[in-house]
C-alpha cells in the first residue's frame, strides 16, 4: 500500500523557495568538514593580495560553505585556483584543504 507523503517546501530567504532535494544537499554540504593538510593563512578573499585575517594548522577540519575562483595557488595538493569560503569574509586555497577532489565539492559563491 502506498502512501501520500506531504513534503513541505523550504526556503532560503524571504521569498525565495527551494526544493527538498536541493535545500538536502546544500545542508549535507554545509555539516561535512575537511582537513587542513598543511598550516595555511586565511584571507578576506580569494588571493593571497587580500588581508591576512586569521591562520589554520594543519589537521584543523573546516566546513567549505561555497567556492569560487581567484587568484591560482601551488599547495600541498596541486595547483588550482579554487578558494574554500570557510566563513564570512574567510576564504583558504583549496589546495590546503583535503577534500578528495581537484573540483568544486560545494555550491559556487
Amino acid at each position: 500500500m502506498s502512501e501520500n507523503v506531504m513534503v513541505p517546501e523550504v526556503t532560503t530567504e524571504p521569498g525565495e523557495a527551494v526544493g527538498v532535494v536541493e535545500a538536502v544537499e546544500a545542508e549535507a554540504t554545509a555539516a561535512r568538514t575537511y582537513a587542513i593538510v598543511a598550516d595555511v593563512n586565511v584571507r578576506s578573499g580569494p588571493g593571497t593580495s587580500y588581508a591576512k585575517v586569521g591562520r589554520l594548522r594543519a589537521g584543523a577540519r573546516v566546513s567549505i560553505a561555497c567556492q569560487k575562483s581567484g587568484e591560482t595557488v601551488t599547495g600541498p595538493t596541486g595547483t588550482s585556483k579554487l578558494w574554500d569560503r570557510i566563513g564570512s569574509g574567510r576564504y583558504v586555497s583549496d589546495t590546503y584543504v583535503r577534500t578528495g577532489s581537484d573540483g568544486y565539492v560545494a555550491p559556487r559563491c
